[in-house]
């Protein structure tokens, strides 16, 4: 069985047991956190897609760590007007393992 989930405004598919990483929560390490904006179910009898969630779908996962992704370099500037700014940015995530899909 498989979900997808809308958290973050992205959408993930999800088994239990998968380790993704997300947007960052306002949750600690070893906290159990309920998405309950299920898009989608899947299963080996067919497919349930939400109007635009699945009524009653849940899935649950534990937080594993917050921390943040490797730096990236975002420079930009104007030709012929001497203008260059240069700056870095580090996004910040949070890792879950999927515990539990309930339909």
């Amino acid at each position: 069985m498989y979900a997808v989930i809308e958290t973050g405004g992205k959408q993930y598919q999800v088994n239990e047991g998968d380790i993704i990483f997300i947007e960052k929560l306002a949750a600690e390490a070893d906290e159990t956190v309920t998405f309950d904006k299920v898009v989608a179910l899947g299963a080996d009898n067919g497919l349930k897609i939400g109007t635009p969630y699945v009524d009653g779908a849940t899935v649950s996962a534990k937080v594993l760590k917050n921390g943040k992704a490797k730096k990236i370099t975002v420079f930009t500037y104007k030709p012929k007007k001497g203008e260059k700014k240069k700056q870095g940015h580090r996004q910040p995530y949070t890792q879950v393992q999927i515990e539990s899909i309930k339909a």
